[in-house]
């Protein structure tokens, strides 16, 4: 198994909005039954659904040439704070960029971008970064993002983890590539745990009754009761919903579950509060006590993934497809994996971070050298195989899946 002391492994990156930002939204989405994806539904995508067609896209770039500027719309803390990746785009592209870190959360985006896109109008950026999830999903379904032209990104199909292309939310990234990504998994204290976590049955384990942490967000509750049942959540069926809701309300039932949370929890395993819990990556490595790790279960867990994509009334999207496949360059990623810390779409980044390591000195040095072994950052591909995207779902389905998962973590 991946196991990481978060105490040996924070990387570069100073106090600032990290993974609890990130995983709050996809929180508020889910409890809500907003974080399950849309379904097609009678909605009439206009270009967006399944793959895109070769002449879509040739008719989309055709006449698209480089302008010199880009407008690009992020959260808080997603790159340097000196803004070095800018700069270094910038200076290799001639290309002015104009950085606005104005993404809070993905509801919010949406409402703002919505009436402009469905009118045919600018929203103001060429390039953004949203969660693969309901919003992301209504962009793709309402036609709203830009078919991407893979022939002008050569470095992403050269350097792109494997399991970082043709994602299921986007088949053959149609319309994204990833920007970076974190783990739905297991975080345990070794102070209270004397075993090796390993399983997700553990966390059903009577001996530790009283002590488990789960999620409280109900697509990420179903992924792990679909997990323990060796059910793979993409491909679940309704019938698997009910076998997965049943083992996880037997597991209620029997006080087995000390609270289920939403962000909390990592105080509550830092101070011993719970021993074991169900846990975001980025929580973990940047906000955990130093007697807590982290593990990817033998039985899977959940890929969450932050993705490029590019409107479709951009007015400069040449300039970012350049930026999209220009930060697929290991060289060019390298600066950013060592700020973010979380998993880089670009594996090639680690012998780039480990020579960087070679040449600093001091703390600088212990901190590259911790980050370039971090399993959080660069999972093992036994890891990254067992991890999996969360189920798109139609309305009738959505509403199904609810009515199962949510009662569970209300007690009902």
């Amino acid at each position: 198994m991946s196991l990481i002391d978060p105490s040996l492994a924070r990387g570069l990156a100073r106090p600032r909005l990290q993974d609890a930002s990130r995983r709050d939204v996809l929180r508020l989405l889910g409890v809500s039954g907003a974080g399950l994806a849309l379904a097609a539904c009678g909605v009439e995508g206009q270009g967006g659904k399944g793959k895109v067609g070769g002449s879509a896209v040739q008719e989309y770039w055709n006449g698209k040439t480089k302008t010199g500027s880009l407008r690009w719309a992020n959260w808080p803390g997603y790159v340097e704070d000196d803004r070095a990746t800018v700069k270094a785009f910038e200076k290799a592209t001639g290309t002015k960029v104009t950085y606005k870190e104005v993404i809070q959360e993905n509801t919010q985006w949406f409402g703002r971008i919505q009436a402009p896109l469905a009118a045919g109008q600018s929203i103001g950026f060429d390039l953004m970064v949203m969660t693969n999830g309901v919003q992301l999903e209504k962009c793709r379904q309402l036609g709203y993002l830009a078919p991407l032209d893979h022939s002008r990104l050569k470095t992403f199909a050269a350097n792109a983890g494997p399991g970082f292309k043709n994602p299921s939310y986007d088949p053959g990234n149609a319309f994204t590539v990833p920007y970076m990504s974190g783990i739905t998994g297991i975080a345990y204290n070794t102070k209270y745990v004397k075993d090796d976590i390993t399983s997700i049955e553990q966390l059903f384990d009577p001996k530790y009754k009283g002590r488990v942490g789960m999620l409280s967000d109900a697509q990420e509750l179903g992924n792990f009761g679909m997990f323990l049942l060796g059910v793979d959540p993409e491909r679940s069926t309704p019938a698997d919903w009910r076998r997965a809701a049943a083992r996880l309300r037997e597991q209620r039932d029997a006080d087995i579950v000390r609270k289920y949370y939403e962000q909390d929890y990592v105080d509550a395993v830092s101070k011993g509060d719970v021993w074991l819990t169900m846990a975001w990556s980025g929580d973990v490595y940047s906000l955990a006590g130093p007697d807590v790790k982290f593990v990817v279960p033998k039985e899977g867990g959940t890929l969450w993934t932050d993705n490029l994509c590019i409107p479709k009334t951009a007015e400069n999207p040449v300039d970012a497809l350049m930026l999209m496949d220009w930060l697929y360059a290991p060289e060019n990623n390298a600066p950013l994996t060592e700020f973010v810390n979380y998993i880089t779409p670009v594996p090639a980044t680690k012998p780039l971070i480990e020579a960087h390591a070679r040449e600093a000195r001091g703390e600088e040095k212990a901190d590259l050298e911790r980050l370039s072994t971090s399993p959080l950052v660069f999972p093992a591909r036994s890891d990254l195989d067992r991890l999996r995207n969360y189920r798109r779902l139609t309305q009738a389905e959505e509403a199904e899946y609810l009515k199962l998962f949510e009662p569970i973590s209300k007690g009902s």
